[in-house]
């Protein structure tokens, strides 16, 4: 018996459901991983890597985030004063760990995300990954790189425009945590939606047209990378759950009519 298709339902129209459906993707995606023997080996490899990197950036973090805060918020002596203050320590140091989680370990996994994504979708059905070659490899390596360089700096550029606000003495610094979050969370959609599409030579446009047009649907896949960010063990499957998921968000708003063909389908199964 054929086992049923991964590929989401997804309403060809914003529904109430949208953000729950968008945050349940990891879950699928998760059970996919654990079902794919191939997916699942990529996945361990691209786990020991995010373990390390991770390691090395709280490390880094734990020490020099304290000296960040007292930059722009020296550390009061009245005892609600030192509330504030460690508040907007942990908060940012949140926000920086997750932006650091999503700058560093991708630029590390380059090689390694196209072959995870394009075995989603050859258990989606209705593809199939191009053969081997060295020169395709190293081809896709540095787009690989270029792109998620790209990303990263359009992350980065959202959060420096918002770093204003902390000039603003303690409530600056929540407001910016607060919207620094929601930045990242529709950052991270946008991320691991665009792989897919990019590597199927969708202009840049139509997922910009999805983040606008199914906005909850894609702030909930956000929400849900972000919160598996901090589930112990989990985390370090992060990358590769969130690219799977990115992969069947994909797919599904193919399945619903939401988004066209491909411009081509070089790799498409005969």
């Amino acid at each position: 018996m054929n086992s049923p298709s991964p590929v989401p339902e997804i309403a060809p129209r914003s529904t109430f459901s949208d953000f729950a459906q968008g945050f349940s993707l990891l879950g699928r995606a998760l059970g996919l991983i654990f079902r794919s023997p191939r997916l699942f080996l990529l996945s361990a490899l691209c786990a020991i890597v995010t373990l390390v990197s991770l390691v090395v950036l709280v490390t880094l973090l734990w020490r020099y985030t304290p000296e960040l805060i007292n930059s722009f918020f020296a550390r009061p002596e009245a005892w609600y004063g030192k509330a504030l203050w460690y508040l907007v320590l942990v908060l940012t140091f949140v926000v920086l760990l997750v932006v650091g989680a999503n700058a560093v370990p991708p630029l590390l996994l380059a090689p390694l995300q196209d072959p995870l994504s394009e075995a989603t979708e050859e258990l989606c059905g209705g593809y199939q990954s191009p053969p081997f070659s060295l020169s395709a490899l190293l081809r896709g390596v540095l787009t690989g790189i270029t792109h998620t360089l790209a990303r990263v700096f359009f992350l980065l550029l959202g959060l420096i425009v918002l770093l204003p606000l902390h000039l603003l003495p303690g409530v600056g610094s929540i407001l910016w945590t607060v919207l620094a979050s929601l930045w990242t969370m529709t950052w991270m959609a946008g991320e691991h939606l665009a792989a897919p599409m990019t590597r199927n030579l969708y202009p840049f446009r139509e997922v910009r047209r999805m983040l606008r047009e199914r906005r909850a649907l894609c702030l909930g896949f956000g929400a849900g990378v972000y919160v598996l960010l901090w589930v112990p063990v989990l985390n370090t499957f992060f990358l590769p759950v969130a690219i799977v998921a990115g992969t069947l968000l994909y797919r599904g708003l193919r399945a619903s009519g939401q988004l066209p063909p491909p411009p081509a389908l070089p790799r498409a199964a005969a």
